[in-house]
């Protein structure tokens, strides 16, 4: 941006809405946007359709009923970097635990005004038992086609409606 001054959260927030409105969801993007600018620190949500919310915490994705559940229960106004970041660690976890698409490890980004903390792999409660020495290798042809056919669906199936009029109203 050539105008001299620091980026507003906001303003990639509405670039990203504008963005994903525009395909009508079919990016399939839930985000979460959080960032600190001269308003202070924001934290948003962003649906694939475009719609946004703004609140103290939010959560996306599959795991996100389970991680609201546990930021209901626990969150408090000002608490303290770590006790954020445990609540944090917590409501990840939750999701995971109850929901199969949610991954397998806690990684949180914390954001202040002088940067940000990457923190990986906090907790990995998921992870494989066995690893095969030198992994796998499957040469091209290893699983065989053993016949090839295409059917459409129209020769499949007949559509049939029946038109039934209304009834007249006598009076």
């Amino acid at each position: 941006m050539a105008t001299n001054k620091q980026p507003r959260v906001v303003t990639a927030l509405t670039m990203l809405k504008r963005m994903l409105f525009r395909y009508q969801g079919h990016v399939s993007a839930a985000l979460v946007l959080g960032g600190v600018d001269c308003n202070g620190p924001s934290l948003y949500t962003v649906y694939p359709h475009g719609s946004t919310d703004s609140l103290p915490y939010v959560t996306m994705g599959s795991g996100s009923l389970a991680a609201m559940a546990v930021f209901e229960a626990e969150y408090k106004s000002g608490m303290t970097k770590a006790e954020a970041m445990k609540l944090v660690q917590a409501a990840i976890m939750s999701g995971i635990n109850n929901d199969l698409g949610s991954g397998g490890s806690v990684d949180l980004m914390v954001i202040t005004k002088e940067g940000y903390e990457h923190c990986r792999n906090i907790e990995r409660p998921n992870m494989r038992k066995f690893r095969k020495p030198g992994g796998y290798n499957f040469p091209n042809g290893t699983a065989k086609v053993l016949a090839q056919s295409f059917t459409p669906l129209s020769s499949l199936v007949t559509v049939e409606t029946t038109v039934t009029p209304a009834a007249m109203e006598v009076s």
